[in-house]
């Protein structure tokens, strides 16, 4: 029994199947994506999604689908399976699906009659191209088996409608044929390890119909071109490996290559290593630089979300060195004290009240997993003072220090914190003001930098900032704390205190320096744990608040209105973990392991081995937004980190 295994009786259960997803990322920034039987229910599935660079490199589905037929005595058994307008299904390939496993790579295996053959899909590692190989397990007659590609030539975000415009011609390629169906794109390479006939037959396959776009209240329906088919003959015990690329491919090597890749991916998977494989596919390097895609599969890079990740996606798994290539590749965009809220706009914006913040908690991860202050000191400590003058000395308008030593950020119309829901236009939760979490992490920031700077002997610039301690503390404990409620403020404006529960006060609790005495932290944990902890993450409400939103449902700006109002966010939990560990110490672990192990069955829910962007707030907080997201990976991937350091 693999770690991950599904068997017959749930694939070809349509409820169950079409609602798991499988993802497999790589280094040059390509993606797979579609369901566990194959049919595409996003648009956003593919077998070969890529970031296109004369598009600006944005992401863009070529090769949607393959289709593969079983052909025995003249007798035709599709293996694919589609969804058309109204819900029919034509074909139905997943009847004849006995078994999915899960270890260095997906394995799907098939049964029609005497026929039993398997079907392994993975990305090469560096390079925009998907290898798939196919192995004859059984077969009492001689057996054909035929691939029938369906392309779409677009962006992600898009859908693709017959036209006049589409170029029905391709090219030859070895054991294969290159095709580009629309000015612009390169060539898509297909092609076989051993010789293949090609029979040109193009064609549109119209209104195929992506179920999880009609729910969400988005355009659904689909045409895929066709250009033709592949065919060859197989023997039993044969396996052949198909390519799908944007450069020509040398079909001799191709299983050498699929080999070589497989054996990259390791072996046996554990609930630790299927979290290690879920951060590697968040990892996209270009050159000298890296960056972390923020979910899959609509998100590019998020800054912020980018920093939160960082310790859960790099030093819980012991690479230093990534953490750093990543936060150099950042600092090519920092200005005056800020980052970018996202470093692939064409237009830069500064638009985070608290990014620069987590920066400086990077480097304070950091320093806890290779004690070397005086080298964090002098590559970064210049970078950490820029930041803490940026702040003090009101670089932006919208972004500044109070008199009384605590932030105030407020624009109009924009969310400066990490609730940044918007609809029309409009921030749904514009939290103006002074942000709990925010002062937390500029306190916590200012005490790291004198601790940090003590270490290197900096006396100067701990001459110059050592006064702000006690008066951002001061003003912190006057500003957010209440004795009649008993934890912390969520944002506080012109005397106007926000006494909704929300998890932000967590992050106060949670950082190495905080404000807060012993007691308080124990009385916001005991808020937090009672009205806001789920056995996967944090809501962002109490249930008992008018405003709250148990369920993420209807379409766009319905949920939009709920993420931030009740819906329950996984990396939150690794800050709730660590405050609680903070208080309880080794006697807060069987609480704690309790909620992460929980984590476990979650890997076989939703999208296999990830975590999705959140859950609704009520149970059982069934997944929803984007499949894979960074920071809840990195948050869970953090908490064990924790729990195992207070184990040993």
């Amino acid at each position: 029994m693999h770690y991950l295994e599904f068997d017959k009786e749930q694939l070809v259960n349509l409820e169950y199947s079409l609602f798991k997803e499988i993802l497999r990322s790589n280094r040059a920034g390509s993606y797979l994506s579609t369901t566990l039987n194959g049919c595409n229910t996003r648009k956003y599935h593919g077998l070969l999604v890529c970031p296109i660079e004369k598009f600006g490199g944005e992401k863009h589905v070529l090769l949607s689908s393959l289709d593969e037929t079983v052909i025995q005595n003249e007798a035709e058994f599709n293996l694919g399976i589609h969804r058309y307008k109204g819900g029919t299904y034509e074909p139905k390939g997943h009847k004849y699906i006995r078994n999915v496993e899960f270890d260095a790579i997906p394995k799907i295996t098939y049964r029609v009659g005497g026929v039993v053959l398997t079907k392994e899909r993975l990305l090469v590692e560096k390079e925009e191209q998907i290898l798939i190989k196919y192995t004859l397990e059984e077969a009492k007659s001689p057996t054909t088996l035929r691939l029938k590609p369906f392309l779409a030539f677009r962006n992600i975000h898009q859908l693709s409608k017959a036209n006049m415009f589409v170029n029905r011609k391709f090219g030859k390629a070895k054991n294969g044929i290159k095709t580009c169906l629309y000015e612009g794109y390169p060539d898509l390479f297909m092609q076989c390890s051993k010789a293949i006939d090609f029979v040109g037959v193009p064609d549109w396959y119209y209104d195929i119909e992506y179920l999880k776009e009609l729910i969400r209240g988005y355009d659904y329906l689909e045409d895929l071109f066709v250009p033709g088919y592949f065919e060859f003959p197989m023997k039993k015990g044969e396996s052949i490996v198909f390519a799908a690329g944007l450069t020509e491919a040398n079909p001799v090597s191709l299983k050498q290559r699929f080999t070589k890749e497989q054996n990259k991916r390791g072996g046996k998977e554990t609930f630790n290593s299927v979290l290690e494989r879920a951060a590697h596919q968040f990892i996209m390097h270009e050159g000298y630089t890296a960056d972390i895609i923020a979910g899959f599969p609509w998100y590019n890079s998020i800054t912020r979300q980018t920093f939160i990740s960082l310790p859960g996606l790099c030093l819980a798994f012991n690479d230093p060195k990534l953490c750093e290539k990543i936060l150099d590749s950042y600092l090519k965009y920092f200005n005056d004290g800020f980052f970018p809220d996202q470093i692939k706009d064409k237009e830069l914006q500064y638009h985070s009240a608290d990014t620069s913040l987590w920066f400086i908690w990077v480097i304070q991860q950091y320093l806890k997993k290779k004690n070397n202050p005086k080298f964090l000191w002098k590559t970064y400590g210049e970078v950490i003072k820029r930041i803490l003058n940026a702040y003090a000395s009101q670089k932006q308008d919208d972004i500044k220090v109070l008199p009384n030593g605590l932030i105030y950020a407020e624009k109009e119309d924009t969310a400066l914190t990490w609730m940044n829901s918007s609809v029309d236009g409009k921030a749904v939760l514009p939290r103006a003001g002074m942000p709990v979490e925010v002062n937390a992490l500029w306190f916590n920031a200012i005490c790291f930098a004198l601790d940090l700077a003590d270490m290197a002997g900096d006396h100067e610039f701990i001459t110059k900032w050592k006064h702000m301690v006690n008066k951002v503390a001061q003003s912190f404990l006057k500003t957010f704390w209440s004795d009649g409620h008993g934890y912390l403020a969520d944002v506080v404006k012109d005397e106007q205190y926000e006494w909704a529960v929300r998890p932000n006060m967590v992050i106060a609790v949670a950082m190495d320096y905080t404000p807060l005495t012993k007691e308080q932290q124990k009385q916001v944990l005991s808020v937090v744990k009672r009205k806001l902890l789920t056995n996967r993450g944090l809501r962002t409400l109490s249930p008992d608040h008018l405003r709250y939103f148990g369920n993420i449902s209807g379409g766009p700006k319905e949920r939009e209105l709920a993420v931030h109002q009740g819906a329950v966010w996984p990396w939150l939990l690794q800050f709730f973990v660590e405050a609680y560990l903070k208080i309880h110490k080794r006697g807060g672990l069987p609480f704690v392991k309790q909620i992460m192990e929980s984590f476990e069955a979650e890997m076989t829910e939703h999208c296999i081995g990830n975590i999705p962007e959140m859950y609704d707030g009520d149970p059982p907080h069934v997944g929803k937004g984007a499949i894979s997201q960074a920071w809840n990976v990195a948050g869970v991937s953090y908490a064990l980190d924790l729990v195992q350091n207070y184990t040993e």
